[in-house]
């Protein structure tokens, strides 16, 4: 049985040094990715990579953190676009396969927005 957390953060690695053949291999071939908010799916490890590799524009990534058992991982990255320096934020769900490699992603990316008025009492900004 493989590790989903060394997976996960191997996905991660590879991604962000743009390795696009050892960032395949952590992908089931029927992999599914999924972003809930645009309602778009993914299908197929070719599909992923090149996904990745050809449509996401200049990033750099880093890990916050990674959380798992044995079978899924859940993943908080913060990523920095090199084009208009905006940071974004994504929270990321993984189910592996029995040998390890990635077979599900959902991947939730949350806008940042401005906190109602009147709790400003009851919080910090940071």
């Amino acid at each position: 049985m493989g590790d989903i957390a060394a997976t996960v953060e191997t996905y991660w690695a590879t991604a962000q040094a743009r390795d696009w053949r050892a960032f395949g291999a952590t992908l089931a071939d029927d992999v599914c990715y999924e972003f809930p908010q645009t309602r778009e799916r993914v299908v197929g490890r070719e599909g992923v990579v090149r996904l990745n590799a050809e449509q996401l524009g200049e990033w750099s990534l880093e890990v916050e953190r990674v959380v798992a058992d044995a079978t899924q991982a859940v993943s908080w990255v913060r990523f920095s676009d090199e084009e208009d320096e905006e940071e974004t934020q994504a929270i990321s769900f993984f189910t592996s396969t029995p040998d390890g490699r990635i077979q599900t992603i959902t991947d939730f990316r949350p806008a940042a927005y401005e906190p109602p008025v009147g709790r400003e009492q009851l919080t910090e900004r940071f």
